[in-house]
């Protein structure tokens, strides 16, 4: 799925990944984030709800640009540098194509469905 995301006002590239939690997530689109710091590993903001994870892909460690969820919590995560390992809790949605230093500077994403 193609959707339109926005770094700080700025659009990149971005795709989400054909499954359920990926599919619930577009659902809430239009949305606009503010963005904090997580263990200097990934940008993280509160969804307005948690998502629908079942028939969830098999975990895999997520990879700089990755845009994920993080089910225990319901946050996203915009990932800047590779994650340490594979979490079951976390699910890949799909994927920013941005290099990792507008990555780990992004203060807020606005992220919509691609016309």
């Amino acid at each position: 799925m193609d959707i339109r995301v926005t770094l700080d006002g700025r659009p990149v590239d971005a795709t989400l990944n054909d499954n359920p939690a990926a599919r619930d997530f577009a659902g809430l689109l239009p949305l606009t984030l503010d963005l904090e710091d997580f263990h200097q590993t990934e940008r993280v903001a509160d969804l307005p709800r948690k998502l629908d994870t079942s028939g969830a892909p098999e975990p895999a460690a997520a990879q700089a640009g990755d845009l994920a969820y993080y089910a225990p919590w319901g946050n996203l995560a915009l990932f800047y540098r590779d994650g340490p390992s594979t979490d079951a809790d976390l699910l890949v949605l799909g994927h920013i194509d941005a290099d990792a230093d507008r990555l780990a500077g992004a203060d807020r994403i606005t992220i919509e469905a691609a016309s």
